[in-house]
């Protein structure tokens, strides 16, 4: 019984197309890492991923290429980041990692690295499609971020202010 338990409680937490926590799961250990990082006086960050044109590869390539890209990019973060980082898939193509004991540079350093990895991912994979992604990072400060929902809402906030620059076009000197 114990075993069937934790099985549903696996469900409703993880996200079964990439193995990360779902948005459900995330809040939860989201709620401990702040709360313990609070108490030992640690930075945390989280970035906020949101793939770009992702809904051109379903378009062109099919459901089940759009599906592999979530999975791809779901493992690279596993590749990229600590086991104790929080890895999770919100919903469709975004996902977040919180980023525990890690300031705002460090964070950024990281990201770098990731992006990296990306490259040279889409450079082996090739699929006919490079995985992208426009992110957001924030590093959580208890004042500005009372809850998880505000936190996320800031880092989804300057994703999106970063997927605009992407798509406006630069002047021509």
């Amino acid at each position: 019984m114990a075993e069937q338990e934790l099985a549903a409680v696996q469900l409703a937490t993880m996200d079964e197309l990439t193995l990360l926590t779902n948005r459900r799961g995330f809040r939860q250990l989201a709620l401990h890492v702040l709360s313990l990082c609070k108490r030992l006086n640690k930075p945390v960050c989280l970035l906020f991923f949101d793939l770009d044109l992702f809904k051109e590869i379903n378009d062109r390539y099919g459901h089940a290429e759009g599906d592999l890209a979530l999975r791809s990019f779901g493992q690279i973060l596993k590749d990229t980041y600590r086991e104790s980082d929080v890895l999770s898939r919100l919903g469709g193509d975004e996902f977040v990692v919180l980023l525990s004991n890690t300031d705002e540079k460090q964070g950024k350093e990281i990201l770098h690295r990731l992006s990296q990895t990306l490259k040279q991912h889409n450079q082996e994979a090739g699929r006919g499609h490079n995985i992208c992604y426009s992110a957001g990072i924030v590093q959580y400060d208890p004042a500005q971020h009372p809850s998880i929902d505000e936190l996320l809402e800031a880092a989804d906030k300057l994703m999106y202010e970063q997927k605009l620059k992407k798509r406006t076009p630069k002047p021509i000197p």
